[in-house]
């Protein structure tokens, strides 16, 4: 005979399987609305010119997928340059920006200095002037210094930030300030001690400002359409503009989606590679104490 006990256990246990089903549903839902666009994009960029123009109502798939438009991506326009340019600037732009946050994250975390919390709220200050005028000093600045059309005008003013200089430094401060200490005491100099102690500690936000970084400088469209008017400097942000107008045609879609594939696909990548070290990092450097 089913007693009361069992027939609330027997309840609640419906309702937790209904309340899986229904969150499971709409999660599927919500993953592919927004799979779906990447989908479209590499579907339309293995249909040829011809056969995606044929198309009076756009298929699902294609029975006759073609690399051709990747063949044309390398060969009749410049791709491959601007993804190279890409490369330099967000390498560069990276490490730079690594040498000057990780020592000003430390200086603010742990040295004491006169000042130090005057320089620090300064800072962060700066994050409430709006981007644009930034800009518009950046791009005076480097005009007058004749650094328009080259790497170091496209990288200078994208080296510091003061959101990671923020974050590593939340970070920087968890760490218990005996073991600095300890390591004074031993003789161990500040660099020593930052190198051998704080980064190895802090390496997941330390990943994850190098992954942010990466993605920003990788996306990065108005400063270097600002600063550059030159093919040779073009970055795939401004270069798949330059190939819609002057490249492929606007009328070409195929193409113009291949094109788009080979830039989204290493950062798609990275992101999947290193999601777990970005979600660690980052809660990680918003947790105090």
């Amino acid at each position: 005979m089913e007693t009361n006990y069992d027939k609330i256990e027997k309840a609640a246990k419906t309702r937790r399987t209904v309340t899986k089903v229904i969150v499971y549903t709409l999660l599927t839902l919500w993953a592919l609305m927004v799979l779906f666009p990447f989908y479209w994009m590499l579907l339309t960029s293995v249909k040829s010119y011809g056969s995606y123009n044929a198309e009076y109502i756009p298929k699902f798939f294609t029975l006759s997928p073609t690399l051709q438009n990747y063949i044309d991506g390398f060969t009749t326009v410049n791709l491959g340059r601007y993804v190279l340019n890409t490369v330099i600037f967000t390498v560069a732009t990276t490490a730079l920006m690594l040498i000057v946050t990780i020592p000003a994250a430390f200086a603010f975390a742990r040295l004491n200095f006169r000042g130090k919390n005057l320089a620090f709220t300064l800072l962060l200050s700066l994050m409430m002037i709006p981007n644009e005028l930034v800009i518009i000093t950046n791009y005076t600045t480097i005009t007058n210094w004749d650094m328009r059309n080259t790497f170091i005008g496209l990288i200078l003013p994208s080296v510091a930030s003061v959101f990671y200089i923020y974050l590593l430094r939340e970070n920087f401060a968890q760490i218990p300030d005996e073991l600095y200490y300890a390591a004074k005491v031993d003789g161990t100099s500040d660099f020593k001690y930052l190198w051998k102690v704080m980064i190895p500690i802090c390496k997941p936000t330390i990943v994850t400002i190098t992954i942010l970084k990466v993605i920003e400088c990788w996306n990065s469209y108005v400063w270097p359409r600002l600063v550059t008017d030159d093919e040779a400097y073009y970055l795939v942000s401004g270069g798949i503009q330059e190939i819609r107008e002057n490249g492929f045609g606007r009328e070409n879609i195929p193409a113009m989606m291949a094109a788009v594939v080979v830039i989204s696909v290493p950062l798609i990548v990275l992101f999947l590679i290193f999601r777990k070290k970005i979600m660690a990092g980052v809660a990680r450097g918003g947790t105090k104490g």
